[in-house]
């Protein structure tokens, strides 16, 4: 793709605050002067927002002011002025009822944070899983020229001498613990292994995740997913990214520029070779509808298809993010996705040069980290998208995190009509359920829960892990952790508490699955699922007021990215009006 630049020098937003000698730009300036900035800093160089997601509630995010003051030091370097402004920080492991009900509204707080100040561009400083899609969503809505800045993953977890992956590894302790495999006191001293340092999950869990679609869009510069959050080469990142978006701003190098269709088709091929979150699958689809990119579930299944999963980390592989970082990172994978045929090399990247020119000439370290082709973790690693009588609208698989043995299977469904009833049952020894069964977890949903938890990976019933079984065909209409694994199927649409035919299965009824066919089927009649769903009371709980009743009116579908429906489109930053 070519790219030509804006001509510089030019007059900016910033200069609508800023520039000139009336009473509004004096009251513009002469406040923030109150910081001891000198005046030649307003005429006319950028400004740049640091868009700081720190919060001592975000754990993930707790070192990015840190990393800010390296941003700011790169943007001083490069002739412009820097200024970190904090913005919404949903937190993964503390918000309730869950984090995903809250990346809308974040990304409205973004968009809105950036239309009303007086900023020419912006580093998304985001680590946590829901603070990269939300940024991105909002800096899309804007069009301003943005790079994304991560704050990077976790050093290696250690328990009696084995990796423990964070997240991974606390779904398979909690497991071991009902099964009898581990005690309460073991799992207490592997808590603090699990998260030894500042950063994300050390995992390929959903903030690794978004951290190597950021990249594989083209937002942030090469490189920049896998550095540990404590290496120093992660502040040296943040420092150049802070001088490069000077550049694009003097370039006016927007996201519609970056985010084309084929950058997510880019994004989506490298989902698929690494490994990487069924959550990529519905941020990727809300920021595609920022930009008025037509993504759908159909380019999910048709693009990842055939592209082998070739980065061994948990959950679906042994190794973690520190091991690839030093094997190459995903500029290894792209370069790979490249000689195969599955990338498109001219994809524009915040770098001003296209994708290929960023990983043409990296080289693979470590090929038990980064396999080749033919010892792929799985030969067809993108998201599955299965369609049929039980999910009209598409439901998601994750293949190489799932047990081949249950790839095509047929059983009696176990039914949850919600988390709590889940949570009534699972361990009831009387609980009639085995191992052939199919676990059904219903209202979890963008509107059923509300805003979808990660609750679909279901632990099993005591009662079968005790018997050695560690998997089982899982249904829901909710989320799954990115750290997390088994023949888990998800985002079924449409969800249950919009009627979708998942709200009227049963204990006893039969379902199919097989992967390979792409089919989801409930082994009724057409006339009998009518017939049920014409029964169908609808969800008993409405929100009355607040967030969560304008999230309940305006939420999509999982199957479109769940974003809000007056959110989509790019609605660009032009100046609000000055009421001095």
């Amino acid at each position: 793709m070519t790219f030509k630049p804006a001509e510089w020098p030019r007059k900016l937003r910033s200069q609508e605050w800023y520039g000139g000698t009336s009473r509004d730009n004096i009251y513009h300036r002469g406040w923030l002067k109150n910081q001891g900035y000198p005046h030649d800093l307003f005429d006319g160089r950028p400004v740049i927002g640091i868009l700081n997601t720190w919060s001592d509630l975000t754990p993930c995010n707790g070192h990015l002011r840190e990393l800010a003051e390296k941003v700011k030091a790169g943007v001083w370097e490069a002739g412009g002025f820097p200024v970190e402004v904090p913005v919404f920080s949903a937190s993964e492991n503390t918000y309730r009822p869950t984090a995903m009900m809250y990346r809308n509204l974040a990304a409205l707080a973004v968009e809105e944070t950036m239309r009303a100040q007086p900023i020419d561009g912006a580093v998304l400083l985001v680590g946590c899983d829901k603070t990269t899609p939300s940024l991105i969503m909002g800096a899309a809505s804007t069009d301003l020229p943005s790079i994304v800045v991560t704050g990077g993953p976790m050093l290696n977890g250690w328990f009696r001498g084995e990796r423990v992956g964070s997240g991974t590894a606390l779904w398979q302790m909690s497991e071991d613990i009902k099964a009898g495999k581990m005690t309460t006191e073991d799992f207490l001293e592997a808590e603090q292994a699990m998260s030894r340092s500042s950063g994300t999950c050390n995992t390929m869990g959903t903030a690794s995740t978004m951290a190597s679609m950021a990249e594989a869009l083209g937002m942030a510069l090469s490189g920049n997913a896998a550095i540990p959050g404590v290496d120093a080469r992660r502040r040296v990142m943040a420092q150049m990214s802070g001088r490069r978006i000077v550049q694009m701003v003097k370039d006016d190098l927007k996201p519609s520029d970056i985010m084309t269709k084929q950058a997510f088709e880019n994004a989506i091929r490298t989902n698929g070779a690494i490994g990487g979150s069924t959550n990529a699958v519905i941020h990727l689809m809300a920021m595609a509808g920022r930009v008025g990119i037509d993504l759908t579930l159909d380019d999910w299944d048709r693009l990842g298809r055939d592209v082998p999963t070739i980065v061994n980390l948990m959950p679906s592989g042994k190794y973690l993010m520190e091991e690839f970082f030093y094997a190459g990172g995903l500029p290894v994978v792209l370069k790979r996705l490249g000689e195969a045929g599955q990338l498109h090399k001219d994809a524009l990247t915040v770098s001003g040069e296209t994708v290929w020119d960023e990983v043409k000439d990296v080289r693979n370290w470590n090929e038990d980290v980064i396999l080749p082709v033919e010892q792929a973790l799985t030969q067809q690693g993108g998201i599955a998208v299965l369609r049929g009588n039980l999910a009209p609208a598409g439901a998601v698989l994750k293949p190489s995190a799932a047990s081949p043995a249950l790839m095509k299977h047929r059983g009696r469904a176990v039914v949850f009509e919600d988390i709590d009833d889940y949570k009534r049952k699972i361990n009831d020894e009387a609980l009639d359920i085995d191992e052939t069964c199919v676990m059904v977890l219903k209202n979890c949903g963008p509107k059923g829960y509300p805003g979808m938890a990660e609750v679909g990976n279901m632990g099993l019933p005591p009662k079968v892990l005790k018997k050695g079984i560690t998997d089982m065909v899982r249904i829901s209409d909710a989320r799954m952790s990115g750290t997390a694994y088994g023949t888990v199927v998800l985002h079924t649409s449409p969800e249950a508490a919009r009627g979708g035919p998942l709200a009227i299965v049963r204990d006893g009824d039969m379902i199919e699955l097989d992967v390979a066919e792409r089919r989801l089927h409930l082994d009724l009649t057409d006339e009998e699922i009518a017939a049920r769903l014409a029964d169908w009371q609808g969800p008993p709980e409405v929100p009355a007021a607040g967030y969560a009743k304008m999230f309940h009116d305006h939420v999509e579908g999982a199957d479109t990215g769940a974003d809000f429906d007056f959110l989509k489109g790019c609605r660009g930053a032009a100046v609000p009006k000055d009421s001095h």
